[in-house]
């Protein structure tokens, strides 16, 4: 089995990758939302819209 990062080897102390680095690496995507699967229902659009302006506004001095 090769890592899903880097294609080594894998390592079984870290298993599915081959070291702590990709382990985090890998973390890292799903913390980032890069595994985000999208989608195109519209309740889900509207939510995202409205937390997208709260965010904005949240962050806007007043």
């Amino acid at each position: 089995m090769s890592c899903p990062i880097c294609n080594r080897e894998t390592v079984p102390a870290y298993r599915p990758f081959c070291s702590k680095r990709c382990a985090d690496v890998d973390l890292a995507k799903w913390l980032g939302g890069s595994y985000a699967i999208p989608s195109r229902d519209p309740e889900d659009i509207d939510r995202a819209a409205e937390e997208a302006a709260a965010e904005l506004a949240k962050r806007k001095p007043h």
